[in-house]
């Protein structure tokens, strides 16, 4: 203790005893926030959970077009964590081109559809090219150029790219149905494997990517999201029920790669979110990861089949 007095200039305590009983008592500190197994502040999930998924539902079902809108907010902020988190592993993405290119990626197609689409990912992509060979001046050679523009590519079809497919649905006949179908089971999916992985997961599925993960989880994925998809399709988009069960064993598949997929980025970043702005959830990107293929794949599956 006496040590501790000298590092900060206090005079020595002449009763030692008192001292010690005092540090001995317990502290009068805040009660940790609850978390679940999966190391989150479980209420708080759930209430931010709840709150996104109702206001995008009454969006989808009242004035669909604002869902655009919506996802495109995202969409940015979601390009903004990763750019963010990318620059300070020393990976220089050239962060203004991607955010606003990723915006044209994903709003072209309300207007011109896939075309749209494809012509504003390739513009970018050579803008990103070109910008990232000369954001150091004309004089002096880029370092990592290669890895840098590869991985603004690779940013650009994660994220813009993959999300503009929901506006693709969107505009679709029932459109506002189709996406709060591919919404819901990818909802069935996460519930069904935290549930199951919580109560019966004993076997990891990929431990060195994402340890929390099991097989029993997964299976529970599978449950949720056929029976899931057997009644949305059937109800509302009032289809095959087969369609449902293709689409929820699909989604089930590209929504825990997504997520594996983010889980090896964050790894290798050395980071646990990709950002801070929701509660129990993280980053915007967080809860985007398993959205963004389960979009692509749900345009692809209900424009071949219905």
């Amino acid at each position: 203790m006496a040590e501790d007095a000298a590092a900060t200039g206090a005079a020595p305590d002449p009763m030692p005893d008192r001292v010690e009983q005092t540090a001995a008592a317990p502290q009068d500190e805040q009660p940790p926030a609850p978390t679940s197994r999966a190391g989150r502040n479980l209420p708080a999930a759930l209430a931010v959970g709840l709150t996104l998924g109702l206001s995008l539902i009454a969006i989808l079902l009242f004035v669909p077009k604002v869902f655009i809108a919506v996802a495109g907010v995202g969409v940015g902020v979601a390009s903004w964590e990763v750019t963010k988190r990318l620059r300070e592993a020393d990976v220089l993405v050239p962060r203004i081109p991607l955010l606003v290119g990723g915006q044209a990626v994903f709003w072209l197609g309300w207007p011109w559809g896939a075309g749209g689409v494809l012509g504003a990912f390739a513009a970018t992509t050579l803008v990103c090219m070109v910008w990232r060979l000369f954001d150091h001046g004309l004089s002096t050679a880029p370092k990592n150029f290669l890895r840098d523009t590869a991985i603004a590519v690779f940013t650009l079809a994660w994220i813009p790219l993959l999300a503009s497919f929901s506006t693709l649905l969107l505009l679709e006949p029932d459109g506002n149905l189709r996406v709060l179908t591919f919404m819901i089971l990818v909802v069935c999916s996460d519930v069904g494997g935290y549930v199951a992985g919580v109560l019966f997961g004993r076997h990891p599925m990929v431990p060195a990517i994402s340890p929390k993960k099991s097989w029993e989880g997964f299976c529970g994925s599978l449950v949720f999201s056929v029976i899931g998809g057997l009644l949305t399709v059937t109800l509302l988009l009032e289809a095959n029920s087969m369609i449902g069960v293709v689409l929820g064993v699909g989604l089930v598949a590209v929504a825990t790669i997504g997520d594996l997929i983010e889980s090896q980025i964050k790894r290798e970043l050395g980071i646990k979110d990709m950002g801070t702005l929701l509660p129990g959830h993280g980053g915007i990107m967080d809860r985007l990861d398993s959205m963004l293929p389960s979009a692509f794949v749900s345009w692809l599956v209900l424009s071949a089949l219905l």
